[in-house]
């Protein structure tokens, strides 16, 4: 795109359409640009139009935006994913990269322009340039930062504070690579580099700037010490970033002038600009908290180097913490201030807290305080229940006040436990008494005392329960949690009710389960509360308490407990999911899946609930939002199916009724998000039903072999699922009509791609499962040359192991005979080969209960039957193949757990599209082709003795040529156990 005034034109004026509030131009622009970002030149000539003076200001911002998203995509190519895909998607794999001539153009172009554009301009360009930095810097770039040094000092000496922001600015983002990255030598040449050129100009910037700072905060205007106020800040971003990997020499050499500033800033007023509106207070506390950031990264990383320096720094951020509002402004100052005491507390400077009244001291000034309810957090919690629970009861508020107190608390009791406990159980007790003097008045009182309770608990070692020291948990709960809970009104005091849901949560193992019974009908009745964080509560209570296992893993609560209330607590909790904001609360929805995976279902439960979730399902449908909440609906749907039919069969038509609209909708909508879910849920309902299947699903079997369903990625495990199920309960079907070499197409394109090669096999393993060996002979050249091509063209372990377990399958259902001579028919002796390269060496790696004993039965037949082995010649392959059984059989069998009967947490960031999200409760039981043989171990040392009876003396020379000697005395002792010598 060559620069004239044409381009000038036509850049500005799609630049101002694309502001235009109207639609139709904003989406031509947009347009236009697009198609042009694929010119040659483009990059410099909107660069170029950023720095016209004649054209409006509005237009070059824009046109700097679209700058920084273009070098986003376009600066560096997408680097190809291993599976051929670009790893930056679609739109950047598309997106040719900048010619090297015109990045050296930028290059040359950018500093100057960021330097002398508007602060706004500035900012975008500032963000372009990390952009470019962050892959040409320094290598490709050794001109940038001596650039940005000698614009620096020339900016400084002229005191021009814009210019002067905008490079700390700009040094700011190149070096918050230091922040992330792992530390390699290649990393710390770079930052050897960054400090050799800009340590010693950032420290001259920042004394020089202290020095103006000095000179103007008492007689200056505010208006004056913004800019280096700001300055000073950007400083101390720069000096974390510097420090952040280690001490440099630099820093250590001048940590009094860093340090004595440091120190200024967290003691010294500065009243003109602190009282020149929020905005003012704001950058000062900003600079403080930057600072703290500092000071708690020299505790932690440079302890020994900074000792010097901390008393006083003790000191002044004790101080400043008792000057600092509760106003929300100041939340930032306040958490890196008590962040930094916290860190004090846990070093080997804990004696700083020794001393007589100090924690009694902080304990009532700085924690207390911190922790009593603010009107923000009222306010959160009327106006967003969900961030308010994210916070509160899923410890995502590790930097609010309250939760950083607490751990202030926590730190000081590793060397002052005794102290500690005594002073917050009085803090707690005196709490307590003022709201019990006037509980309408002083109700947050007692919602900060549960709260010390609840932040101060830890988790017992090796386990997920919890205990406290500072009260008797049992008598805390029965007379103060219990009146809470059995409160009439569900409505009354909210936050208090959501306190005392979340300390029986929290607590709930070590609360009886007689007393847990008697309150149960008041966790049903809170989920009626108006009040969503109520509500939510309540459900994850029930939910968490049916999860409790005592001693031995059995389950503290059964269907036979929760009976008595099961008809209220399912209608309460469907009337939850009415109230206003609640309509997708994944709260209410995971308590209902839980539910229904403990109660006894019986027809009368199953028909409301089945109704419940299906006019939800319709719903979402139309436009699915929380992708957690979905999941723990179809959860409860197939836990539903699946438990209610486990007691009475004959549900599966009215399940069926139920759900086939539901998913039909889905498929026909193309509600993409839930296919996967939808093809779980058929799966399951094909499994659950008796041969024949009904004919309404054969138009699904159909669709199932549609080669474009196949493309979507998420989708393949679900079809997959549930093309085994109509193979497992139809295999009749599948020779009519060509449908056989559909599926076998099938699996011959998911075993080409490495991502997908596991769920080919799945197919391929339930086709040799279920068909009878007549039906797939035509076919089993194409399957054998489709794998041996694979493995030929592209090895990975995954494969290797499918493979091995395909063989064994297939060894073990249609005989060893029929395995090697149809892979010898493929290519000839290309079993030898096989068993060499890939049985032999193998076969120890295979995990799985179920896999295990497979392969050990298929090998063992393979010893004993096949007509190969058993040659004189072959006496060695026979050998190091025993030799790999005994290696498989030596090693420690996989914990065998029984079937998980509670669904695992699903991730609150899970998404749609990025992967398949498997459920819990329609899941495929592991079936076990071999239920005839109890023990793999007996199988072989029974079928070795009867094998070496034949021929007396020729196995044991063998074994003992081939087998290790650990394998040789493992093959002793199982021939002892069993009684079977080998002759």
């Amino acid at each position: 795109m060559e620069w004239n005034q044409e381009t000038l034109q036509f850049l500005s004026q799609c630049f101002l359409h694309t502001l235009s509030p109207s639609p139709a131009p904003r989406r031509q622009a947009e347009s236009s640009l697009a198609d042009a970002a694929d010119r040659p030149s483009f990059a410099l000539a909107v660069l170029r139009l950023v720095a016209e003076p004649s054209v409006d200001e509005q237009i070059r911002q824009a046109a700097a935006v679209n700058f920084k998203n273009h070098l986003r995509t376009r600066w560096a190519p997408a680097s190809p994913a291993p599976d051929g895909s670009a790893a930056d998607g679609a739109a950047a794999a598309a997106a040719a990269p900048i010619p090297d001539p015109e990045k050296e153009q930028i290059k040359a172009l950018i500093v100057p322009l960021m330097l002398s554009s508007s602060a706004r301009i500035q900012s975008q360009l500032s963000e372009a340039l990390a952009v470019i930095s962050k892959h040409d810097f320094p290598k490709q770039w050794p001109a940038l930062l001596p650039d940005l040094v000698a614009n620096l000092q020339k900016a400084s000496q002229a005191s021009d504070y814009a210019s002067i922001n905008g490079i700390l600015g700009t040094a700011d983002s190149i070096f918050g690579k230091f922040l992330y990255q792992y530390k390699t030598n290649d990393l710390l040449l770079d930052l050897k580099y960054c400090l050799d050129n800009f340590a010693a100009p950032l420290l001259e910037i920042f004394l020089r700037t202290a020095k103006l700072i000095d000179e103007t905060a008492s007689s200056g205007q505010a208006v004056n010490l913004r800019p280096l106020f700001e300055s000073q800040r950007l400083c101390c971003r720069i000096f974390y970033s510097l420090n952040v990997q280690e001490l440099p020499e630099f820093f250590e050499d001048h940590m009094p002038e860093w340090m004595g500033e440091f120190q200024k800033y967290l003691t010294t007023r500065y009243p003109v600009l602190e009282s020149s509106g929020p905005d003012g207070l704001v950058l000062v506390d900003e600079l403080r908290a930057a600072v703290c950031e500092n000071i708690s990264l020299y505790m932690e990383k440079n302890e020994d180097e900074f000792k010097d320096y901390l008393d006083k720094f003790a000191s002044a951020v004790w101080s400043l913490l008792g000057d600092v509002t509760q106003s929300s402004s100041r939340d930032r100052l306040a958490i890196t201030a008590i962040k930094f005491l916290t860190t004090v507390s846990t070093s080997v400077h804990h004696k700083l807290f020794e001393s007589e009244g100090v924690i009694q001291q902080i304990c009532q000034s700085i924690v207390i305080p911190n922790v009593r309810l603010r009107e923000d957090d009222e306010e959160l919690f009327e106006m967003n229940y969900v961030e308010f629970i994210r916070r509160d009861m899923e410890g995502s508020d590790l930097d609010t006040r309250r939760r950083i107190a607490c751990e202030l608390l926590k730190g000081i009791a590793t060397y002052h436990k005794a102290e500690v406990t005594a002073i917050v159980s009085a803090q707690i007790q005196n709490l307590l008494s003022s709201y019990a003097a006037n509980p309408a008045a002083n109700w947050k009182d007692k919602d900060c005392a549960i709260y010390l309770v609840v932040s101060l608990a830890t988790k017992k070692a090796g386990s997920n329960a919890v205990t406290t020291d500072v009260v008797n948990v049992e008598s805390f709960f029965t007379s103060v949690i219990v009146p809470e809970l059995q409160s009439q009104n569900v409505n009354e005091f909210p936050m208090l009710k959501a306190g005392a849901l979340k300390f029986f949560t929290l607590f709930r193992t070590q609360i009886a389960k007689g007393i847990t019974m008697q309150l149960f009908p008041d966790l049903v009745r809170y989920l009626t509360s108006e009040c969503n964080v109520v509500h939510s509560y309540a459900a994850s209570c029930i939910e968490k308490l049916l999860l409790v296992r005592d001693e031995g893993g059995k389950a503290r609560y059964t269907s036979a407990d929760i009976s008595p209330f099961l008809m209220v607590m399912m209608n309460n909790l469907f009337t939850a999911l009415r109230f206003p904001e609640s309509e997708e609360n994944p709260y209410i929805m995971k308590c209902i899946m839980r539910v229904l995976g403990v109660a006894d279902i019986s027809q009368g439960i199953a028909a409301p609930c089945i109704a419940g979730l299906t006019s939800i399902l319709n719903e979402v449908c139309k436009n699915p939002k929380d992708p957690v909440f979905n999941h723990y609906l179809f959860e409860s749907v197939a836990v539903l199916v699946r438990r209610a039919c486990e007691k009475d069969a004959s549900l599966i038509s009215s399940f069926e009724g139920s759900l086939f609209p539901s998913l039909q909708t889905i498929l026909a909508n193309d509600v993409t998000e839930f296919f996967p879910y939808a093809f779980q849920l058929l799966a399951q309902l094909v499994e659950l039903n008796r041969p024949p299947i009904p004919a309404n699903y054969m138009p699904i079997f159909e669709i199932l072999l549609s080669p474009d369903l196949w493309n979507r990625g998420p989708n393949v495990p679900a079809l997959v699922r549930l093309l085994q199920a109509f193979l497992q309960k139809s295999p009749n079907e599948l020779s009519q009509g060509g449908r056989l070499s559909q599926v076998l197409g099938i699996f011959n394109k998911l075993v080409l791609s490495a991502s997908t090669e596991e769920q080919g096999f799945f197919v391929l393993n339930t086709v040799i499962e279920n068909l009878d060996y007549s039906l797939i002979v035509p076919y089993i050249p194409h399957i054998w040359h489709a794998l041996f091509t694979r493995l030929q063209n592209r090895r990975t372990m995954k494969f290797v192991k499918s493979l091995l377990i395909f063989m064994s399958l297939f060894l073990v259902k249609h005989g060893p005979s029929n395995l090697v001579d149809s892979m010898n028919a493929v290519q000839p002796n290309i079993f030898v080969m096989i068993l060499e390269q890939i049985w032999i060496p193998n076969l120890r790696l295979i995990a799985g209960n179920v896999e295990r004993k497979l392969t050990v039965v298929a090998s063992t037949r393979l010893l004993c039957e096949s007509p190969f082995l058993l040659d004189a010649a072959a006496s060695r392959h026979w050998g190091k193949m025993l030799d790999s059984i005994m290696t498989l059989l030596s090693r420690p069998e996989e914990d065998t757990l029984a079937e998980e009967a509670d669904a695992p947490d699903v991730a609150e960031n899970v998404g749609y599209t990025a992967t398949f999200v498997n459920l819990h409760h329609a899941g495929r039981k592991e079936e076990d082709p071999l239920k005839d043989i109890r023990e793999p171990r007996e199988f072989l040392v029974t079928s070795l003795a009867r094998l070496a009876a034949l021929s007396p003396g020729k196995y044991p020379q063998i074994i003992s040529e081939n087998l290790d000697p650990a394998n040789q005395n493992a093959l002793l002792q199982l021939c002892s156990t069993y009684n079977c010598p080998i002759v």
